[in-house]
């Protein structure tokens, strides 16, 4: 089978990049779809729309073609399904789900226009054709997949923060999809549809005896905790683990990984050439290649993309970090709106409710954040911003921007200039530096 890549670049906030170039389950979103698809797929090819795979060459369009826009996420178990009943009807079909699919319904709707609602079905641009040719001539009937859908607890809260029960929970799918088209998206793949979908599938897999045995046999073998065993616990090469370190799974840790004592880390999936210090808390995270995570700092439902560091007596909640980014010590991101206000973020210019009780921040890609910040919840750090805490700026209650970064008050690179100043020109940025020479300009 090939596979036709519809190209979506429209950039997500605060990233600056389409989606296929950020991080699901420590992969791009490209890669993660090259994976899930490589059993099935030999050949692709991208393209910019439906009229540029019209002019593709007869050959490519020969035999079965899959077509799917790349801002796509969807998982292993989830195409298996699709494909499976697609090549059984031998017609044309695209991928839709039921209106009652509570999944898809609760977390996959808000902010996006790739899941849409049509004949009374959710559908989106996932297509299957048994004959290339037909691409964009025969319509393709709707293949209809249950994601599954199980709730899952994650806090426990008086009853002033949640309803009745005072429980927060997701409804978590065990064949994931999403349209990436915000970074509460990414949150998203990441956290209920990734890390606690696979603890689900997990959990369903223990109703088998053979697996519950397996997971036992294990334990007492290696006289371990039964969620601390290496059935649930899965560890790459030269990897150092202090003893005094309590790891439970199901959790994923790569190579070249050192992990210190004291360190508490629960259900997560760590990259490669991680380095997590003494008295760091993980849980419900994903943390990228090549990240640093000194002493004491926290991540909870948090993803951390490649080669960024949180330093000591940090704390992150349900948050989304870009790649080699610095987040100074003493920061909290907070997660819940004490006035008791629906969050919002932005989207597309406009603040839109995210139907969600609780969610943390997002830093984009190259930032630098200093100590003592305290961030409200659903806030935005955008790429390459360099922030300080000052007297009067260390509660952050709006998006920052670009423009708002403090790095714009020192030009030049690698040191800060020293300004003549006065009562009058003390605040001026373009006043002359230090033992700089001043240029005189003739006139014409």
């Amino acid at each position: 089978m090939k596979k036709i890549i519809i190209r979506d670049r429209t950039p997500i906030d605060p990233f600056n990049e389409p989606a296929r170039d950020l991080r699901i389950m420590n992969k791009p979103l490209w890669l993660y779809q090259r994976d899930v698809l490589s059993p099935y797929c030999l050949e692709e090819i991208e393209c910019d729309s439906w009229d540029e795979i019209q002019s593709l060459p007869f050959h490519f369009l020969e035999g079965e073609v899959l077509v799917y826009r790349d801002n796509l996420f969807f998982d292993e178990f989830l195409f298996a399904d699709f494909i499976t009943a697609a090549r059984k009807s031998g017609r044309a079909a695209r991928i839709a789900f039921s209106p009652d699919d509570i999944a898809i319904t609760t977390h996959a709707l808000m902010l996006q226009e790739g899941i849409r609602l049509v004949d009374n079905l959710l559908v989106a641009d996932l297509f299957y054709y048994p004959d290339g040719s037909q691409v964009g001539k025969v319509e393709p009937q709707p293949i209809v997949v249950d994601t599954q859908a199980k709730e899952m607890g994650y806090y426990h809260v008086p009853t002033y923060m949640a309803n009745e029960k005072g429980d927060l929970g997701f409804y978590v799918p065990l064949k994931a999809f999403l349209s990436i088209e915000n970074w509460v998206h990414l949150f998203m793949a990441n956290v209920p549809f990734g890390i606690f979908a696979h603890g689900a599938r997990v959990e369903k897999s223990l109703d088998k005896l053979s697996m519950m045995l397996k997971v036992l046999w294990r334990s007492l073998l290696e006289r371990k905790q039964f969620l601390s065993s290496s059935a649930l616990v899965l560890v790459g090469k030269n990897t150092q683990i202090d003893p005094a370190a309590i790891i439970q799974g199901p959790t994923i840790i790569g190579n070249n990984v050192t992990i210190g004592p004291g360190a508490v880390i629960n259900a997560c999936v760590i990259g490669d050439n991680v380095n997590v210090m003494q008295g760091v808390q993980l849980m419900l995270s994903v943390v990228g290649d090549g990240c640093y995570l000194p002493f004491r700092s926290a991540l909870f439902m948090t993803t951390l993309m490649e080669n960024s560091m949180v330093a000591q007596n940090t704390c992150l909640q349900m948050c989304v970090v870009g790649r080699d980014t610095f987040i100074g010590a003493g920061n909290t991101f907070t997660d819940f709106n004490l006035l008791g206000k629906p969050l919002r973020v932005m989207h597309k210019g406009k603040l839109h409710e995210v139907n969600l009780p609780v969610l943390g921040g997002c830093i984009g890609h190259n930032c630098r954040i200093g100590s003592g910040h305290i961030i409200f919840p659903a806030r935005t750090i955008e790429s390459d911003v360099v922030l300080f805490a000052k007297q009067d700026r260390t509660v952050i209650t709006k998006n920052i921007t670009y423009a708002d970064s403090d790095h714009h008050q020192y030009p030049g690179s690698g040191h800060i200039p020293k300004y003549h100043h006065d009562e009058e020109t003390e605040t001026r940025p373009d006043a002359q530096p230090v033992g700089e020479p001043v240029v005189p300009v003739e006139k014409s």
